[in-house]
């Protein structure tokens, strides 16, 4: 109890110096966030697999806390009733034992050693195993085919049994400047989108170059995400998305590969960021892999709770954000196996499980509200690509998605951000009502990083649905920007996507409990309106939004 109330009263402290004149909200309490986000991230939890035991724990665990809310199930339809939970069918992919991986550099055979100069995915292009035997390897840059930016990278070279090399992030990353936003992350910069090219190019496959600042995170996080099992959602034709080897390599490979085969990897690096470049080949380079793939199909879940809407129950307001993390897998160096996912992203569920209490607390509002709690979000967005996908309810008639990802259980901070540099109206509300606690929008500080396309409202966002994923400020109310940004920078390089994410039992999340009674201000407010937020007009999802119109009238 003493506990508890140091909590509220470090909460009211907060209210009083932000919030003098700011709109009543119900109370969101940072001991239950801190309960809800140390019990979904204890060892019991298991890291939250998917397809595993912890998936059934965290799924009874959500439910609970929802009918304990009040909220009802806002799942798939059984017999004229809904469930709790959306069934997402997924391929499960897993390499059978250890990954015979190697080079062949003017005929001498160089082993790779998984996780450590490699990281190979398990094949997600249904491939039963994998066996390649001296591809040849060519650099292809960026790995970029954007015609509307008259940009190609591959200049009609033929990937067919080859393995392509290629760079993490867009052609403009180094210098700042040119035709992919400078800084900020086009989808073509994204890992995910260079594997997609690849396939369409006929590639045996790509090893994507590790470096920490454009990739935005080390290798150990690359290593812990890329060598356990994987996951697809279930495609047709699954070869068209992937090739058979998808994999990083450290960039001090790469330099040494480049070396043996008479290139100088930097100076081919600058040649790359031109419209110029033209495909190298590797001479005298070769890339060989063997091992069995063990795949089949599984059922994950996504947790979906929801309050009808009084007057326009087909309406649709959606919080969302993703119950997994990353299971167990690879020992850290005190051989922690587990990988916890306290704040990535026990954060977001404990938030999304507050809002809930929020909202039941309140008289129904007039427009729907649902709280979609979402799987295999670190295997690719797959949770909510798939509800994208086959939506429960109508995308068209989705007023907004907010997102909540990786929150910060510290203390207040004077601003917050979003993922990304997008332009849409939801934001220009979003600032509006932070403006009521005294809250000012700061722009994504790392747009390089692609934090856009890494989070489950781009699921949303591709398909026109008025999208953002709220990020949690870094000027910190206790100790400013320099505190803010130097527990940022800790958080990433020593425990994101590590089993060092864990529950701490001095964080108060009381910034937490405030950012979320903004983000409780902002889908009221959407809820029990009858506006239709949008892109702007140059946004690349306006288009879609915009084919649907009709449907909103």
């Amino acid at each position: 109890m003493k506990r508890l109330a140091l909590s509220l009263l470090a909460l009211s402290v907060t209210s009083a110096l932000f919030a003098a004149d700011a709109p009543s909200t119900p109370t969101i309490d940072p001991h239950r966030l801190s309960e809800d986000v140390k019990t979904l991230s204890s060892d019991t939890f298991e890291g939250r697999g998917p397809a595993t035991p912890a998936e059934t724990k965290t799924i009874d665990y959500v439910v609970a806390q929802f009918k304990a809310a009040g909220v009802q199930p806002g799942g798939d339809l059984k017999n004229g009733k809904r469930e709790w939970t959306q069934a997402v069918p997924l391929l499960q992919s897993d390499i059978a034992g250890t990954p015979s991986l190697s080079f062949n550099v003017n005929g001498k055979n160089e082993p790779l050693t998984q996780g450590k100069e490699i990281a190979v995915r398990s094949a997600l292009d249904g491939s039963k195993a994998v066996s390649i035997k001296d591809a040849p390897l060519v650099f292809v840059g960026y790995g970029v085919k954007a015609p509307e930016r008259n940009w190609d990278d591959f200049k009609g070279v033929d990937l067919k049994g080859k393995i392509a090399v290629v760079l993490i992030n867009d052609p403009d990353f180094e210098t700042g400047v040119g035709d992919f936003g400078g800084k900020a992350m086009t989808y073509y910069g994204r890992w995910t989108y260079k594997y997609e090219e690849a396939a369409r190019q006929g590639a045996a496959g790509m090893l994507i170059v590790h470096e920490t600042a454009p990739a935005s995170y080390g290798w150990a996080t690359v290593a812990n995400s890329n060598t356990n099992t994987q996951f697809d959602v279930v495609r047709d034709h699954p070869a068209s998305s992937h090739t058979p080897v998808e994999a990083w390599i450290q960039r001090d490979v790469a330099v040494d590969l480049f070396k043996s085969a008479g290139l100088d990897f930097e100076a081919l690096k600058k040649q790359a960021q031109t419209r110029d470049f033209k495909p190298v080949v590797l001479k005298d380079e070769t890339f060989s892999a063997n091992y069995k793939i063990n795949s089949k199909v599984i059922t994950s879940h996504n947790i979906v709770g929801r309050i009808e809407g009084s007057k326009r129950p087909n309406e649709t307001v959606i919080y969302s954000a993703h119950w997994d993390h990353l299971g167990v897998g690879a020992p850290d160096a005190k051989g922690d196996k587990i990988y916890n996912g306290a704040v990535d992203n026990a954060t977001g569920t404990a938030a999304l499980i507050e809002l809930a209490r929020a909202f039941a607390s309140e008289p129904k509002p007039e427009r729907s509200v649902v709280f979609l709690n979402v799987t295999a979000e670190e295997k690719g967005l797959l949770g909510s690509e798939y509800y994208a996908s086959k939506p429960l309810y109508p995308l068209a008639t989705t007023v907004a998605d907010i997102n909540m990802d990786a929150l910060d259980p510290h203390g207040p901070s004077r601003n917050f951000t979003i993922s990304g540099s997008a332009k849409l109206d939801l934001l220009d509300e979003l600032t509006t009502t932070a403006k009521q606690w005294n809250l000012v929008y700061s722009a994504d500080p790392k747009p390089e990083a692609g934090h856009f396309f890494r989070s489950d409202h781009f699921s949303f966002a591709k398909r026109g649905v008025p999208a953002v994923s709220f990020g949690s400020g870094n000027d910190w109310v206790d100790g400013g920007v320099a505190a803010g940004k130097a527990a940022e920078d800790e958080y990433v390089a020593k425990h994101y996507h590590q089993p060092s994410d864990e529950w701490q039992a001095d964080w108060p999340f009381t910034g937490m409990a405030r950012d979320l009674q903004i983000l409780y201000k902002l889908g009221s407010d959407l809820a029990n309106s009858d506006t239709w937020p949008n892109w702007s007009k140059d946004s690349e999802f306006r288009a879609a939004r915009d084919t649907t119109a009709a449907q909103r009238k």
